[in-house]
C-alpha cells in the first residue's frame, strides 16, 4: 500500500485531500457533540461528519486501488484528480448548508439552495462516470494482480457502483417532488435507500483490503481466492439485507 509514495504527485495530492476530508468529518462530529441537535433529519451535523469521513476514506481507497487497475498514467491522473475535486465540492456543499442550517440535498427553497442542490446532484453524476470508468478497468483485470486481488477489485467496484446508483436513485426520487412543490415530502423520501447506499459504498475498501491481508499470509493463492470469494458472498448478503431494510422503510 505504498502507492502514495510511489504513485506520483497526483496520488500524493489526492491522498492529502482524502486526509483533509476525513479530518473535516471528525471535526464536525466534534461540533455535533458540542452543539447537539438531531442526528437524523435533513438538517444535522451528521451530514458533514459522515460525508467527510466517507468521501475521505473512499478517496484514499481509490488512490490505492487505481495503482492496481489497467489504466494509463495519464488516465489514472485525470480520474484521480477529478474524483478528488468532485469530492471536495460534494463535501463542501454539504458542509456549507449544514452551517447555514438548511438541508443540502433536493432543497429547492430559493435560488441559492437550488444551486447548491443541483451542483451536488451534478457532482453525483460525475462520480458515477469517473468511478464507473474505474469499475470497467477492474473487470478487465490486470495481469500484474493476483487472482484473489482481481476478484476483490471486481466485486469491490461492483459494490461501489451499487452505492453510487442507489444514491442517484434517491436524488432522482426527491428532485421531482421538490420541484413539484412537495418539499417536505422530498426531504422525507430522499433517504429511502440510505441503508443499502451506506453499506455498499465501502465494499470497494473491505474486499481489496481482505485480499491484501491474505496476500501477507503464508497461504496458497487458491486458498486466498477462496477466502475472497467467501468475503464477496458475505458482503453480497449484507447489501441484500440493507436493501430489504431500506425497502421496508426501517
Amino acid at each position: 500500500m505504498d502507492v502514495v509514495t510511489t504513485g506520483g504527485r497526483t496520488a500524493r495530492i489526492c491522498a492529502a485531500v482524502g486526509v483533509v476530508l476525513m479530518a473535516a468529518g471528525i471535526f464536525h462530529l466534534g461540533v455535533f457533540l458540542v452543539d447537539g441537535g438531531p442526528w437524523e433529519g435533513p438538517v444535522s451535523w451528521r451530514k458533514p461528519a459522515t460525508f467527510g469521513l466517507s468521501f475521505g476514506l473512499t478517496l484514499l481507497t481509490v488512490v490505492w486501488l487505481a495503482s492496481l487497475l489497467p489504466l494509463g498514467s495519464t488516465a489514472r491522473a485525470w480520474l484521480l484528480g477529478l474524483f478528488a475535486a468532485d469530492s471536495v465540492v460534494e463535501v463542501g456543499g454539504i458542509t456549507l448548508q449544514a452551517w447555514r442550517g438548511v438541508p443540502s440535498h433536493v432543497n429547492m427553497e430559493g435560488g441559492a439552495n437550488t444551486t447548491v442542490s443541483m451542483v451536488l446532484a451534478a457532482g453525483g453524476g460525475l462520480l458515477i462516470v469517473l468511478l464507473g470508468w474505474m469499475a470497467v478497468a477492474a473487470f478487465r483485470g490486470s495481469p500484474a494482480a493476483a487472482p484473489s486481488m482481481r476478484l476483490a477489485l471486481r466485486y469491490g467496484f461492483a459494490s461501489l457502483m451499487i452505492g453510487l446508483l442507489s444514491g442517484a436513485a434517491m436524488i432522482a426520487r426527491g428532485v421531482p417532488e421538490a420541484r413539484g412543490g412537495e418539499q417536505q415530502r422530498a426531504y422525507h423520501d430522499v433517504g429511502f435507500l440510505k441503508a443499502v447506499h451506506g453499506v455498499s459504498l465501502h465494499g470497494v475498501l473491505v474486499l481489496p483490503a481482505l485480499a491484501w491481508v491474505l496476500s501477507r499470509l503464508d497461504l496458497p493463492e487458491e486458498r486466498r481466492t477462496a477466502w475472497v470469494r467467501a468475503g464477496v458472498a458475505v458482503y453480497a448478503v449484507a447489501i441484500a439485507g440493507a436493501l430489504v431494510v431500506s425497502l421496508a422503510g426501517v
